[in-house]
């Protein structure tokens, strides 16, 4: 009993985490860890929105940003487009590019047609809007030219 009382305080916080860490690891496995990983972050979404993560994003890539300069970024940029070069092959930026085009060139299509729509119907407001303004002008002249009956 004596010797349990002078190991206690012997291990550190962390290094009694690290344990626990690792036992569950052993004996759940990684993918328990993937599990409530997935689960803790569907519920701080659902509890402070997307806006959360975009924000913590941001303020992480800034800090990465101080402590290492934008050649950082540069340097891992340029190894991701390596390796999926390496794994994709060549062509594979090419090909993402023409499909991106193509997605672009059909946006700039369908906002014209939608402009060209909303042109079409202020032009149609427009004119009808005289008409309208007469047909309502029209009642009253007749009702003024009417003379009232007496009975």
């Amino acid at each position: 009993m004596q010797q349990d009382k002078d190991n206690k305080g012997s291990m550190t916080v962390a290094e009694a985490g690290r344990k626990g860490g690792e036992t569950v690891r052993n004996e759940r496995g990684r993918e328990f860890y993937e599990t409530i990983g997935r689960k803790g972050g569907a519920t701080v979404k659902a509890e402070r929105g997307r806006s959360f993560y975009e924000e913590i994003g941001r303020k992480g890539g800034e800090t990465v940003k101080a402590e290492r300069g934008a050649k950082f970024y540069e340097e891992i940029g340029k190894k991701g487009g390596d390796r999926v070069k390496a794994t994709r092959g060549p062509n594979f930026y090419e090909e993402i590019g023409r499909k991106g085009g193509q997605k672009v060139k059909k946006l700039i299509e369908e906002g014209k047609r939608a402009a060209r729509a909303l042109q079409e119907a202020q032009a149609g407001a427009a004119a009808a809007a005289p008409a309208a303004a007469e047909e309502e002008r029209a009642p009253a002249a007749a009702e003024e030219a009417t003379p009232e009956r007496t009975e």
